[in-house]
């Protein structure tokens, strides 16, 4: 098990500013087998994201109401609008920027872990495959 890429894709993943793409590229280049990297660093990635979803699932309630000052009303418009039209943007959470704060706001709504769960991962995965196909072509 390649520990260090599987915890650099998990922290980049999250909050936390990162990128594990270089370190996919250098076990690449170090003639690891292109399965298993991407199957390492999709797997830390993915479980960065669920920890980034419960941490706006966990805060649900203290965000809306405290900070946001949302009324139930509000809150229950805003998960109607992202079931219907949000949940198929989390196929991009792979991207810089966007990607960390739409897995926060799909737990902030309540989404459907497994749901969110497969979207993720079939974004994440497919970076991490394509990247990796593109090096080793």
């Amino acid at each position: 098990m390649d520990w260090p890429l599987f915890l650099s894709a998990l922290i980049s993943a999250t909050l936390f500013p990162g990128g594990s793409e270089a370190l996919l590229l250098l076990r690449l280049h170090e003639g690891a087998a292109p399965l298993m990297v991407v199957l390492i660093a999709g797997t830390g990635n993915l479980i960065g994201s669920v920890i980034t979803y419960g941490m706006g699932r966990l805060g649900n309630e203290a965000v809306h109401h405290r900070w946001l000052r949302m009324k139930p009303g509000q809150i229950e418009r805003a998960e109607r609008w992202f079931h219907r039209y949000g949940q198929p943007s989390l196929l991009l959470a792979w991207l810089p920027i966007v990607g960390d704060p739409l897995c926060l706001v799909a737990g902030l709504l309540r989404m459907s872990l497994p749901l969110f769960v497969l979207l993720v991962a079939i974004g994440k995965f497919a970076r991490y495959g394509v990247l990796a196909w593109m090096v080793t072509g």
